[in-house]
């Protein structure tokens, strides 16, 4: 699956960037957002991507006055069309940004979703933010992160007050789910390893068998190929997840302490996430009623250090991407954002 051809914006000034037919087909959209090369952040990477329906704003005149803009996950990309559209039913038109180096923008890409500094990522999402309030006039914005888009956002948030006025996680990564001597001194030679090589692949003791071919069960418990119910793009977010070079690592934990001493985000904060961290090797069926790729206790003890005004939801059965859990659970999850956002923000 490839982009459609360019064809000129309607847009003008410096953000008149090419706007296509996004892979999802109609009513669906692609804008390349172009970013500042940086050689030693993000080797390779010139562009962004920000998907929207065609109908979200013309002439600065939105179809609604809010707006969620969504970040995904790492080896991971926006596909969940029925997530875009419960917030399309509560009043909020829906944008999915994708990263430097990521998902659409990373097609081509010789390492996907491998950059050495993850505030390399502020200026597309500054882009972002400004398409959706200043040319489609969105007054209302909530940033919705999962999973290392939940980290995403969170800092943006800490780092640019009052720049959205709300956000929603869709289990964080928070923390490294690792003992304590892996999280510190393991943290450290990756640190180390990182200003020599941060190209090296770290691998994770938690799936001894990634690299060998082998799908992730994670994986193989959602797509259709396998045992689930979703049909995505496997070149966009593969069976067997991408690495973590030691440069990405390294950015990471850079924020997880952040996040250990506090980020003091003013606006309400909503973080999702299942009630079950998944066994080390689950099954087919564990996988698909549990968090299998991140700690769940992780994210519950970093919840009160993200600000003041923090609500936690867990949904019994939630899988990673909750948005990509089993109905009963989804319909959980979905009602529970839209129903927290219609009494934070109307």
């Amino acid at each position: 699956m490839s982009p459609a051809p360019s064809s000129p914006s309607s847009a003008s000034g410096p953000l008149a960037e090419s706007l296509t037919p996004d892979i999802l087909g109609d009513p669906w959209v692609a804008r390349h957002l172009p970013v500042r090369e940086s050689p030693r952040k993000a080797p390779g990477a010139h562009h962004a991507v920000l998907v929207h329906q065609h109908q979200a704003g013309r002439a600065g005149v939105p179809r609604h006055a809010k707006a969620v803009l969504y970040i995904h996950g790492h080896s991971d990309y926006f596909f969940q069309t029925h997530l875009a559209q419960a917030y399309l039913e509560t009043g909020y038109e829906f944008y999915a940004l994708e990263l430097r180096s990521c998902a659409r923008a990373g097609i081509g890409h010789p390492r996907p979703h491998s950059v050495r500094d993850l505030r390399v990522h502020d200026e597309e999402i500054a882009k972002a933010l400004h398409v959706i309030r200043t040319e489609h006039g969105h007054a209302t914005v909530v940033l919705n992160g999962h999973s290392t888009g939940g980290l995403q956002a969170v800092i943006w948030a800490a780092d640019h007050p009052a720049t959205v006025q709300a956000v929603v996680l869709n289990s964080p990564w928070l923390d490294l789910q690792a003992s304590a001597f892996m999280r510190s001194y393991g943290t450290a030679f990756v640190d180390l390893l990182s200003r020599h090589d941060p190209d090296r692949v770290i691998p994770d003791p938690r799936n001894p068998r990634r690299g060998a071919g082998v799908p992730d069960v994670y994986v193989r418990s959602l797509h259709q190929h396998w045992e689930g119910e979703w049909d995505w793009d496997l070149a966009l977010k593969p069976a067997v997840s991408l690495p973590a070079r030691a440069g990405f690592l390294t950015a990471v934990r850079r924020l997880h302490r952040e996040v250990h001493h506090g980020l003091g985000i003013q606006e309400p904060v909503l973080l999702c996430c299942s009630t079950t961290t998944g066994p080390v090797s689950p099954t087919v069926q564990e996988a698909q009623r549990s968090d299998v790729v991140l700690s769940v206790e992780q994210m519950l003890a970093r919840a009160p250090l993200l600000g003041p005004d923090v609500t936690v939801c867990q949904v019994p059965e939630g899988v990673h991407d909750l948005s990509l859990s089993r109905p009963a659970a989804r319909a959980q999850y979905l009602a529970s954002v839209t129903q927290w956002l219609r009494a934070r923000l109307g």
